[in-house]
């Protein structure tokens, strides 16, 4: 086994974030398991990173200081040396969350962060600053393990994996964990006992925001048997049902929320004329006063508005992996990884969010069974998407940008195409250089 540093340095690029403090307490929580020593907050927007660095610091005092938060505005200082980084940022800020929103509303799309044209839009401006930041990672830290939460998670990872082989790299995505956390309770309730995380185990397949989940172990024996059809009763009683019940009847699975988005796209674009506020313009409103409570020199702790931003369970997922890898615990925990032949019907190289058990020596995905055609349609689809965005953001190429607007499920008609693509490009020319005759980052 290879020996470990004696200093762990995490970085956290995008450390101004609403979300920083819960992964701050994710790691105070950790902190007699994992020998932090020093916790770097890396933003570009300075007021943003004094405002929460500064309550992130307070949080560690009032812990007695277990670790170090450094605070920085400079990329490559604070990636080197690191062990581990997370990246959670947003090329453009709120603002372009809200444009890509709009983006697909004025052409009678889905306008959504990670799923639709949206998604395709934060996809393209994401990508190139990833990428530049596993290379000073391969310059200043080899070796370190790059965490990406950044949205379109497994979209971005799927890029890393092809244009960075050479940095180990994972997607982690909140949704996965929080529906084990959410059916763990149940079963906790039934069985009137406390258990343990790491004995139970959410089986899931598929890309991320593109999951269903079929199966839930508890110490090796499988629970749905019993807790799927308790699931389709509450869904029964809904006065306002989230799924039809012969949808989920037929595919014997829990459908990962954002399936909605093509499950019912009517549905979902008859919300979007309720705008505004959009998604967006509400998370503006409340990171505005989550900034105002972190700026409270007396506030030590997380307020209990955090939760409205949305996100739970995202620092007990990220510490969780990290701590797994670490220690060599074995856990097991839902990432997006490349498949790498677990589950072999499906291509090797195609990233998943799947169960991976992490220890010292990686993330390794657990054999898995392929989902059914009536799954696996729609993931072949949309892979397809992944892969021309991929190719589009790297290369600024916009024949391969038109092409993934073509093939999307959820995106224009093929007459229609070239018309929100100029539109997408335009919206966000200042951040899509690639696009605009300046020469792309050599990866």
């Amino acid at each position: 086994m290879k020996a470990r540093n004696l200093m762990l340095k995490v970085t956290v690029i995008g450390g101004g974030s609403t979300y920083t403090p819960e992964l701050v307490n994710g790691f105070l929580e950790r902190a007699s398991r994992l020998p932090l020593t020093e916790l770097w907050l890396m933003d570009i927007d300075p007021e943003r990173l004094e405002i929460v660095g500064g309550f992130a610091q307070r949080m560690a005092a009032a812990k007695g200081n277990p670790f170090q938060v450094v605070l920085s505005t400079n990329r490559r200082e604070a990636v080197s040396g690191a062990s581990y980084v997370i990246t959670q940022l947003r090329v453009g800020q709120m603002a372009a969350r809200v444009a890509d929103e709009y983006l697909g509303r004025r052409h009678g799309l889905i306008g959504q962060e990670t799923t639709g044209i949206g998604g395709m839009a934060k996809a393209l401006r994401t990508i190139p600053v990833i990428l530049d930041i596993a290379r000073d990672m391969r310059a200043t830290a080899p070796g370190a393990w790059l965490l990406n939460f950044t949205n379109p998670s497994g979209l971005v990872t799927e890029a890393l994996t092809r244009y960075a082989p050479d940095v180990p790299a994972a997607g982690v995505c909140n949704v996965g964990i929080t529906t084990k956390m959410g059916i763990l309770e149940e079963v906790e309730q039934l069985t009137g006992q406390r258990i343990e995380p790491e004995r139970a185990a959410l089986q899931t397949l598929g890309l991320n925001h593109l999951t269903w989940h079929r199966g839930f172990t508890l110490d090796g024996v499988d629970l749905w048997p019993q807790l799927f059809p308790a699931y389709l009763e509450r869904i029964r009683r809904q006065e306002n049902p989230e799924w039809d019940l012969r949808t989920l009847e037929s595919l014997g699975m829990m459908p990962n929320y954002y399936l909605q988005y093509f499950y019912y796209t009517d549905h979902k674009l008859a919300l979007q004329q309720k705008w505004p506020p959009s998604r967006g313009e509400e998370v503006i409103e409340i990171e505005k006063d989550l900034l105002r409570q972190y700026a409270d020199p007396a506030l030590s702790a997380p307020p209990a508005d955090l939760m409205k931003r949305g996100g739970a369970y995202y620092s007990t997922l990220a510490t969780r992996v990290i701590n797994a890898h670490y220690n060599d615990l074995n856990f097991v925990e839902v990432v997006n990884v490349r498949n790498n032949g677990a589950v072999g019907e499906w291509p090797a190289d195609w990233v998943l969010e799947m169960p991976c058990r992490i220890d010292r020596q990686g993330i390794h995905p657990l054999p898995a069974a392929p989902l059914p055609p009536a799954c696996f349609g729609l993931i072949a689809h949309v892979k397809a998407y992944e892969l021309l965005t991929v190719e589009a953001a790297v290369h600024g190429d916009r024949q391969a940008a038109y092409q993934a607007l073509l093939t999307h499920p959820l995106g224009p008609r093929a007459d229609k195409v070239q018309e929100v693509l100029d539109d997408m490009l335009e919206t966000h020319k200042a951040y899509l250089p690639q696009f605009w005759g300046q020469k792309p980052p050599d990866f």
